[in-house]
């Protein structure tokens, strides 16, 4: 089994108090909350319903620990 490892980038709207983090090696997946435990949550599942989306191909070109 191949094991991936993403980067995430996190940053503060001071404005409305969220939290908005960012899956930079997948594009267009990001989310918001207030506190950083839901944000943590709320990420790992964008990333799972964005990986089921991708085909096998793409997934392969995804960079691995392995």
């Amino acid at each position: 089994m191949k094991h991936y490892q993403f980067s995430d980038q996190i940053e503060q709207d001071k404005e409305t108090e969220t939290s908005i983090a960012y899956a930079t090696t997948l594009p267009g997946a990001h989310t918001q909350a207030q506190r950083l435990n839901q944000l943590q949550m709320n990420l790992k599942e964008v990333m799972e319903l964005y990986l089921e989306e991708m085909s096998t191909e793409e997934i392969s070109e995804l960079p691995s620990t392995n």
